[in-house]
């Protein structure tokens, strides 16, 4: 069993850092894409290819809930890694922005897949008091494929097709041993296989019925904000230091401090919410997540006090959008928690989209810096009445199962 768990936690841990590496990537090249003119694409281009991509990953995220749901974790989250290698790798050999977007979008579906699965898992194979802290350390990997990204970038300069060939050879690596090691999780999936019998069928309609309503609701929204700052910063980090005067180096190393902040905040902030409260902590980092990226919109002369605020900003925004991943495993019955995972990731990759695409907006109109700045701090303020109308979550309390249907008697874990 102990085996098992290690390989679940190993692998799905690999497969976030893919999707982390791989979003990364595309920001880490655009200012090259654009000083260069590759393809033709222009800022509304580059737009256009990294909203799409986000298209793709909201809809591969809503599709793969219900399915892992039905089918189990383990197929689904071999079967969307193939897919982004594959589609990431023949992503530099595209003669236009038209087809890049296209390869984008596919690659997308297979990345949208993968988050939801594996944080579900991890959830799966985690003691029951510390699903918030499997949560970010899943979410860790997307960090760590964030800084290697960043650090592939400065490393390549200007030849930005490695980052893409890099990403899709190691997923494509990836999928045999995924196809050797890693077990279902899913315990009713699995005691189905054990018993002959068919899963059963889940049913999406109790996301939003009775009790279920407000909790998911609250979960979108904060999800959609928290996602909107994730990717914002992530695709257009760079672009926008630029447009602060800083060089396209510093500009980077930024993305990267980022990142290695996002990191610190994932360790701690997931130990944070299971000992004290998901509900407070997400409030809490949130709210401080408001506060650091208005300071983002002065213009720092000392480099040393920008990287500190950076890397503050990261440890602060990106676990808070993690931690409301870390709600689903406790809030939610077991038959549809990958598909409620799903549902909340699809909803908040509609923020995913609006965060790169209204920052990619002011880029064209000359204005990004510093609005896109306060753009960021409102939605953080956002998440943060979000948050507060989720019931608190019970810590120790036994898990919510199928036998505890929304609507009738409060489901365990719910206050």
């Amino acid at each position: 069993m102990q085996t098992q768990r290690k390989w679940i936690v190993i692998l799905c841990w690999l497969t976030v850092v893919f999707e982390g590496f791989d979003l990364v990537a595309l920001g880490a090249s655009i200012p090259t894409l654009l000083d260069t003119k590759h393809a033709g694409i222009d800022p509304a281009g580059a737009t256009f290819v990294a909203t799409i991509s986000l298209v793709g990953v909201g809809i591969g995220a809503a599709l793969i809930g219900p399915i892992s749901d039905r089918f189990g974790r383990r197929l689904p989250l071999i079967i969307c890694v193939a897919l982004f290698s594959v589609f990431t790798l023949l992503f530099p050999l595209m003669p236009n922005v038209a087809l890049m977007g296209i390869l984008r979008l596919v690659a997308g579906l297979g990345l949208g897949g993968c988050m939801p699965v594996a944080v579900t898992a991890m959830q799966e194979a985690a003691a029951s008091n510390g699903k918030a802290h499997s949560s970010t350390i899943t979410m860790t990997g997307y960090h760590v494929g964030a800084v290697a990204a960043s650090l592939l970038a400065l490393l390549v300069g200007r030849h930005w097709e490695w980052l893409f060939y890099a990403g899709g050879i190691l997923g494509l690596l990836a999928v045999p041993l995924m196809w050797a090691k890693l077990p279902e999780t899913s315990p009713i999936v699995a005691a189905s296989k054990t018993a002959g019998a068919p899963a059963p069928k889940v049913r999406i309609g109790s996301l939003l019925r009775g009790r279920y309503l407000r909790i998911t609701l609250g979960l979108w929204v904060a999800a959609f904000m928290g996602l909107m700052l994730v990717y914002g910063l992530n695709t257009w980090l760079p672009q926008l230091m630029r447009g602060a005067g800083y060089n396209v180096a510093d500009s980077l190393v930024l993305l990267l401090v980022l990142n290695v902040g996002a990191i610190a905040g994932l360790l701690v902030g997931g130990r944070v919410a299971d000992r004290r409260g998901v509900k407070g902590t997400t409030m809490f980092w949130f709210a401080a997540a408001a506060v650091l990226l208005a300071i983002l919109s002065i213009k720092m002369e000392n480099q040393l006090v920008l990287n500190g605020i950076v890397f503050v900003t990261g440890f602060f925004v990106f676990c808070a959008q993690v931690l409301v991943y870390g709600f689903v495993g406790y809030l939610y019955p077991r038959h549809i928690v990958a598909s409620g995972m799903g549902f909340v990731s699809a909803v908040g990759r509609l923020g995913a989209i609006s965060g790169p695409w209204i920052t990619g907006l002011l880029v064209v109109a000359g204005i990004a810096y510093p609005f896109s700045f306060y753009v960021f701090a409102a939605a953080a303020l956002l998440g943060v009445a979000a948050v507060a109308v989720i019931p608190k979550v019970k810590l120790g309390a036994p898990e919510v199962t199928e036998e505890s249907p929304a609507g009738s008697a409060k489901p365990a874990g719910i206050s």
